[in-house]
């Protein structure tokens, strides 16, 4: 009897995911070392930009715009940029917009995991002249979404199924993240979270390999040193708790508020009058006059970052980067320009954190709270909330202290953050764009109950078969009787009389039997498959799923691995639904707690009969 046939040579799609893995990890070995000399050319091209826009030299020394002596042309500088993103987007790809994560998204959700050639090249160009003329951007979000194009391409390059592009350009996108702030784990977790939605050797091996991969070729190109230097932190949780917990509050509205106002500005923008075109160049005007009173908004900011986290600056300080730097943020990048999101929100989101710390101090002499402390956490639960990426962004926070102290502080204040958010936010700020766009997102997984339950739960073992000697004629004139063992909706197994499984007939048997042989004398053993595709009771509903589908057919034989041709049950859609039917139960269905029982007896004894 032949159970099963294969495809490729693979029974079942956990086979091929296993016999594929090996061959994806060294794909992913290679995007992840493209991603990290990706970083490193993308640093060297914003240096350029900035040291040619404000400096006017030719140099690859990392340095702030906001440090120039140029006076009023700081106004007219990001302006310039503004007009040549325009004109790439405008003739090279409209993809180069935006902060890069969600275009990485769409590709995976709706483009096969497929991205563009010209996406991979123009986006890190774009990125690096609207950052180099004074863009308040980081340099990661264009590193993801390029390292994401990377790892497509390699996906389109070479043979692959849709899964695995799907993990090679995650591999290039958290490869991407781990090479900008050698933050490897935070990189793994953020393309788990954000483009991967599944935790499966399949993607998780590949996905450790290019991000190691890629921090390791970071670490030699650019040394070890994490993108924000930050002091000894006194973090004290136990007398801290009360504002840590006040401080994920006022993060979460923080998170609601910005993605709401991005939107809200990105929307004023599609109202102008004017073309696409001049859009960039508009914000990065406004950018250029905030820029002119405050100079520390232009450009990535690192340092500044660094100063925050370091307590060296003072409040209105703080303040007036919180703000300015948000407001600058919305205006450049709802304007549709080139550049990431994540850099720019951690200042604005750090000066808040440390800002609350001091005004706190103020208000309460005895609170003693750490600045840098609340900023480190402030910068994490912001963009974590508003991302709904907030495990990420937790290790993220750790990975740059390398302090185990800041862990209670961080996932407190994180949890808080998100929680406010998921109550007021419907869509993260990652998935607004998406969600405009009619694409629905996924914000959270879980296993399937199918690669869960055995077969052998939710088979069906009440099935009469029947005898292969049985004709066409008597099984036609039973069902047309509306006899119950007789319904071959999904077909009816053939068993001899040692119970042994000979086959399977369906109604579809028995009508082109009866149009050949109008008597009805055909056995139902010739009128039906002889050869009957099964499952089996001890494996994944899944597997049995997907064979079922394989073959087109709606019901299976059970039988076990033992006796392949001893028939325990029947496996048909409905037992499948009923395993869903279960795990919806499980999901909302209340049961009586025993207090309710203590004071309605009534429903302790409907509980008692159950």
């Amino acid at each position: 009897m032949e159970s099963e046939r294969s495809v490729a040579g693979i029974e079942n799609p956990e086979q091929l995911a296993e016999y594929r893995l090996e061959f994806v990890s060294l794909l992913a070995a290679l995007i992840g070392v493209l991603a990290g000399l990706v970083a490193y050319l993308l640093y060297d091209l914003i240096a350029l930009f900035t040291n040619l826009a404000y400096y006017h030299q030719w140099s690859l020394q990392f340095r702030s715009p906001g440090n120039t002596s140029l006076g009023g042309w700081i106004i007219l500088i990001p302006a310039i940029g503004g007009i040549i993103v325009g004109f790439m987007a405008k003739y090279g790809s409209e993809k180069i917009k935006g902060h890069g994560i969600p275009e990485a998204m769409e590709a995976v959700l709706k483009s096969r995991s497929k991205i563009e050639t010209k996406v991979a090249i123009l986006k890190p160009i774009s990125a690096a002249i609207a950052i180099g003329t004074g863009g308040p951007f980081g340099a990661e979000g264009p590193i993801i979404q390029t390292g994401g194009a990377f790892g497509s391409l390699v996906g389109q390059l070479i043979s692959t199924t849709t899964a695995e592009r799907k993990v090679l350009l995650a591999c290039g996108a958290g490869a991407g993240m781990a090479a900008t702030f050698n933050t490897p784990i935070a990189g793994v977790i953020l393309a788990i979270e954000l483009l991967l939605f599944e935790f499966r050797s399949r993607s998780f091996i590949p996905l450790v390999i290019a991000c190691t991969l890629a921090t390791s070729i970071r670490a030699v190109l650019l040394g070890q040193r994490s993108m924000f230097t930050i002091s000894n932190v006194e973090f004290d949780i136990l007398h801290g708790l009360p504002y840590y917990l006040l401080l994920g509050l006022v993060c979460g509205i923080a998170a609601i508020g910005f993605t709401k106002a991005l939107y809200w500005v990105e929307d004023q923008f599609d109202r102008l009058p004017i073309g696409d075109l001049w859009h960039p160049a508009i914000g990065a005007l406004g950018l250029g006059v905030i820029g002119f009173f405050v100079p520390r908004v232009l450009g990535v900011g690192y340092d500044t970052i660094s100063d925050i986290l370091n307590n060296q600056l003072a409040l209105k300080l703080l303040v007036m980067i919180a703000v300015f730097k948000a407001v600058a943020l919305m205006i450049s990048l709802g304007s549709g320009t080139s550049g990431g999101l994540l850099a720019p929100m951690f200042m604005s989101s750090a000066a808040l954190g440390g800002a609350f710390a001091i005004l706190v101090n103020q208000i309460v002499p005895s609170a003693h709270l750490f600045p840098g402390a609340y900023a480190l956490v402030a910068m994490a639960a912001v963009f974590g909330a508003a991302s709904r990426a907030t495990f990420a962004f937790i290790v993220f926070a750790f990975e740059i202290t390398r302090d185990y102290n800041a862990i209670l502080p961080l996932m407190l204040g994180c949890v808080i953050a998100d929680m406010i958010a998921i109550r007021f936010l419907p869509s993260s700020i990652m998935t607004e764009k998406l969600a405009r766009r009619g694409h629905s997102v996924p914000h959270e997984y879980e296993a399937s109950i199918l690669r869960v339950v055995r077969v052998g739960e939710v088979m069906q073992e009440d099935v009469q078969p029947l005898l292969p000697e049985m004709r066409v004629g008597e099984v036609a004139e039973r069902m047309a009787l509306g006899d119950p063992g007789f319904n071959l909706t999904q077909g009816l197994p053939i068993v001899d009389n040692t119970g042994h499984l000979v086959g399977v007939v369906t109604q579809g048997d028995l009508l082109r039997s009866l149009e050949v042989d109008p008597t009805g004398q055909t056995t139902v053993l010739d009128a039906g498959g002889n050869r009957p595709i099964v499952a089996y009771s001890d494996e994944l509903v899944m597997d049995a799923l997907f064979r079922m589908l394989q073959y087109d057919i709606g019901r299976l034989p059970v039988v076990t691995r033992k006796n392949q041709h001893r028939m325990v049950g029947y496996l048909n859609r409905a037992n499948i639904l009923s395993a869903w039917t279960q795990q919806m139960e499980h999901e909302h269905l209340r049961e009586h707690g025993w207090l309710r029982q203590i004071w309605k007896p009534e429903i302790r004894l409907q509980s008692n009969r159950k």
